[in-house]
């Protein structure tokens, strides 16, 4: 296995605790569009969340559109996507915190200059630079090195689709075997399990040991090496992933 120097971390509810926050905004505007067509079905953040965790509003616009049989103009999609990308920003500007644990394990990294670090997100550029800001970790990450499938590529897209996690590895310049992703979802892991990127499965962000333990079978089966369900383990995942 290729020595690992580079660190790829998704952002919502593995660096951040955002992910609750963005969906009840995500809920506002996908009933809305729901009750624009005649729909009945009403979400919650957190049914919604369930859903859709792991990818961005244009995801979950697609996804509402399949399951519920309506079509969107390109037009309409990207008005709602900005309109959502708003109302986010200004949620976790006021309210976003740091998964627990991780600030330490960041201090600690930063400070050993062993792996390079970056993120790779589905979420839109702006709205994952609002989240590391806001807790205070925007100083880890170069700011070339935070990636968005929604903002970063020629043409957006989302996980499970690797292309965000092979154009960050190609813009840092290292292989994916030389890379660890940390990954909180089915989707996130997906997508870097497909590119090729040995993937340790977070779930402290999921709460009830009985979630936990649920969502690490998904995250197993989507292909995640190792699991950690606090970031005080991270340490000792990295060495099961290096020692393989």
């Amino acid at each position: 296995m290729p020595k690992i120097t580079q660190l790829l971390f998704d952002c919502d509810n593995t660096l951040v605790l955002s992910e609750e926050l963005a969906f009840e905004a995500c809920a506002e505007l996908s009933n809305e569009m729901l009750e624009k067509h005649s729909i009945d079905k009403r979400y919650s953040g957190p049914e919604l969340m369930t859903n859709f965790v792991g990818q961005n509003f244009r995801g979950v616009v697609t996804g509402l559109q399949q399951k519920h049989g309506f079509k969107l103009s390109d037009s309409e999609v990207d008005e709602y996507v900005s309109r959502e990308l708003g109302k986010v920003i200004e949620t976790l500007e006021a309210k976003a915190e740091p998964c627990v644990g991780v600030m330490p394990v960041l201090e600690e990294l930063d400070k050993s200059k062993k792996y390079g670090m970056a993120v790779v997100s589905s979420s839109a550029l702006s709205r994952v630079q609002a989240s590391v800001k806001k807790v205070g970790q925007d100083k880890f990450f170069p700011k070339d090195h935070i990636f968005s499938a929604a903002t970063s590529l020629p043409v957006p897209t989302t996980k499970p689709d690797p292309a965000i996690y092979l154009h960050a590895c190609k813009v840092i310049g290292k292989d994916p075997g030389e890379c660890v992703a940390v990954e909180d979802s089915r989707s996130g892991t997906l997508s870097a399990v497909r590119a090729g990127i040995p993937t340790i499965g977070y779930v402290g962000s999921y709460g009830e040991v009985i979630k936990q333990n649920e969502m690490a079978e998904v995250l197993k089966e989507a292909g995640a090496k190792v699991m950690m369900d606090h970031w005080s383990q991270f340490m000792d995942c990295m060495a099961k992933i290096e020692a393989a």
